[in-house]
């Protein structure tokens, strides 16, 4: 599309309006996760704000893969939106072949803000440290498993990097999503999971998980007992979780507008702050300029560590 029919788009009655009926963010995950958590959240505030019902719907599977795609091919009006997240950054050099290029079929809206991933295990679990898990993973090459909610996640890519910076073997169960992977952690069918905040909060809060480390290059304000995974021996190791707002490319940019003026009003309300603060959530919601600049940093990084330490899909 031309930037002179865009203008046109933008500038014509029935965008003016927008949005006069119900708005979608696809999750790309399972219901009952981190990331479907954050979008409920945000759709909550986005509702009051826009005036229209704001929904979530879950298109779980192929590491995110699914319900990106369902987005880029959907019409660039405003009504279907992707909350994404850190596979959407290193899928590209993790998945040889995408139905979608990532960097044209996406017109990015908000950075909702970041946080840390905790590596966490069952209160019972004899991994005290995540020394006495590198311990027991030496003794026993590839007996023990980490969990995530997909491939290309912020949980595998953790788990992932441990396993190249630590020296150990792992094996990585893949799900379609954290909920399914938390509840297959509680249950005993697998031993750890580097989780994202979001999903694993409420859990630590009741006492069901034990945290051990953080992913992030400095302790947690929410979790500030908590040792970050550097500082347990495994030196040079960071990674973060992030959410992001997008819409399909070429959506117009006074509907981008107003969709980044709903998410900053959703953001300040008493109960997504309060969140925020019990999962060390970092929020951003800055312009749509700040979402696209700090994901290109993240699929360059990730990319080098993707390629360099010989990580794939399985």
């Amino acid at each position: 599309m031309t930037l002179a029919a865009v203008s046109s788009v933008a500038a014509s009655p029935a965008f003016a309006a927008y949005p006069d009926r119900t708005v979608r963010i696809i999750v790309p995950f399972a219901p009952g996760g981190g990331t479907d958590l954050i979008a409920r959240s945000i759709g909550t505030g986005m509702s009051q704000a826009l005036g229209q019902s704001v929904i979530v719907e879950n298109k779980p599977g192929g590491g995110t893969i699914i319900g990106t795609d369902a987005v880029a091919k959907s019409p660039a009006d405003g009504y279907t939106l992707l909350i994404a997240t850190f596979a959407h950054a290193v899928n590209p050099s993790l998945q040889p072949k995408l139905p979608y290029a990532t960097d044209k079929a996406f017109a990015p809206v908000i950075l909702v803000g970041r946080s840390p991933n905790i590596l966490v295990v069952k209160p019972d679990s004899p991994y005290k440290s995540v020394k006495d898990l590198i311990a027991a993973a030496k003794a026993a090459p590839g007996k023990l498993n980490f969990a995530s909610q997909g491939n290309g996640t912020s949980a595998h890519l953790a788990g992932e990097l441990f396993k190249n910076l630590a020296k150990v073997d792992l094996t990585h169960v893949p799900y379609r999503g954290a909920g399914p992977a938390i509840t297959d952690l509680l249950g005993g069918q697998v031993d750890m999971m580097f989780a994202t905040a979001a999903a694993v909060t409420p859990f630590l809060q009741s006492g069901k998980l034990r945290a051990i480390g953080v992913t992030t290059t400095q302790r947690s304000p929410a979790y500030p007992n908590v040792p970050t995974i550097a500082e347990s021996g495994v030196s040079g190791y960071a990674a973060e979780s992030w959410y992001g707002l997008y819409a399909p490319a070429g959506t117009p940019p006074d509907v981008i507008g107003k969709l980044n003026a709903a998410v900053k009003k959703a953001v300040e309300s008493d109960t997504f702050r309060k969140r925020a603060q019990d999962e060390g959530l970092i929020i951003s919601a800055g312009d749509p300029a700040e979402l696209s600049n700090y994901v290109r940093a993240e699929e360059t990084r990730w990319t080098k560590i993707v390629k360099e330490n010989n990580i794939t899909p399985e």
